[in-house]
């Protein structure tokens, strides 16, 4: 059976508490349960002070086959940023601007070069998803379209190889689409004047959608996946419907992390979809999910240990 751990975000403190909470103890290198396998939800790099450490414990349990991961959208975002476009020379597949400077800050300031390059090259080991018996792993959205697509390309290109990096990486390529679905969610634009901030204070004129929910009857404020509320009653637009994939109630349960979710405590989503990143980099908690088999999700199976960050740090809400 696994335990699935949600983003993490340079937290190393967080996670050792949480695998000793979960039983993990560390032998011959390695985190280990006699019992049980960590998967782990991505996003193990950028925010946080602990960086090197978080890595240096999620890649040897990897290697020793007592965890299993997903590629998050900040290996992602680390790998594109450091990839030449073959089609501009001296410029990168991830643009090298100020946001994109600043996200990958503290990554840079920890890692010395040598152990940047030689996580750069893990990074590209990493399956963008897992589907397993009995359930299914991605960073922030399934959709078995975009899954089905990036798969054929994975395997005509070898994996994670530069030459899938050339094409997955940029607008207007179908790889590129299905790529920022199922690594950063389901988009939809919100009805002009309509804006919000984001964690980092980025304006955003789309919201990230409750991909799994069917839209009908929704509106933007109640089919946004956003932490910060969005207060928008207008009907979604038919291109939202038209766009629309939702997760079969009668699917496998999937697990996601990356939307940065403000609650308490943890809930499922549906019965069969939860999200497992609470804002351990912004004043929440490292989360958890002990799976054993079951088709039904229950909110007793969650774990988790609050952030080292005082709760006065948490991003209040925002209304837009």
């Amino acid at each position: 059976m696994y335990d699935l751990i949600g983003d993490i975000h340079g937290h190393a403190d967080e996670l050792v508490q949480l695998l000793g909470v979960l039983g993990y103890s560390k032998s011959k290198g390695a985190y280990r349960h006699p019992d049980r396998k960590v998967i782990f939800l991505g996003d193990f790099i950028d925010r946080g002070s602990k960086i090197r450490q978080v890595l240096e414990t999620v890649r040897p349990m990897v290697e020793a086959g007592t965890a299993l991961t997903v590629m998050g959208n900040h290996e992602w975002n680390a790998l594109a940023f450091h990839t030449e476009d073959c089609d501009a020379p001296g410029k990168f597949l991830r643009r090298h601007s100020r946001k994109n400077v600043a996200q990958l800050s503290q990554t840079h300031h920890q890692l010395k070069p040598g152990e940047l390059t030689s996580y750069l090259k893990w990074f590209r080991t990493l399956p963008m998803w897992l589907d397993l018996d009995g359930l299914r792993v991605v960073h922030a959205c399934w959709n078995d379209e975009a899954i089905s697509t990036l798969q054929q390309s994975l395997r005509g290109r070898g994996g994670i190889t530069t030459e899938f990096l050339q094409t997955a990486c940029k607008a207007g390529n179908h790889e590129y689409h299905h790529a920022e679905e199922i690594l950063r969610g389901k988009k939809a634009p919100l009805p002009n004047g309509i804006v919000f901030e984001d964690k980092e204070g980025e304006v955003r004129t789309k919201m990230r959608t409750r991909w799994y929910l069917a839209p009908d009857g929704h509106t933007y404020e109640t089919y946004s996946f956003e932490s910060t509320e969005i207060s928008c009653s207008h009907e979604l637009h038919p291109n939202v419907h038209a766009g629309a994939a939702p997760y079969p109630a009668t699917a496998k349960p999937v697990f996601i992390g990356h939307y940065w979710l403000n609650a308490t405590q943890p809930v499922v989503l549906a019965d069969n979809v939860a999200c497992l990143d609470f804002s351990v980099a912004n004043g929440g908690f490292l989360c958890a999910y002990r799976w054993n088999g079951e088709h039904k999700l229950n909110n007793a199976n969650f774990v988790w240990v609050e952030s080292s960050f005082s709760h006065g740090n948490r991003r209040k809400k925002m209304v837009a």
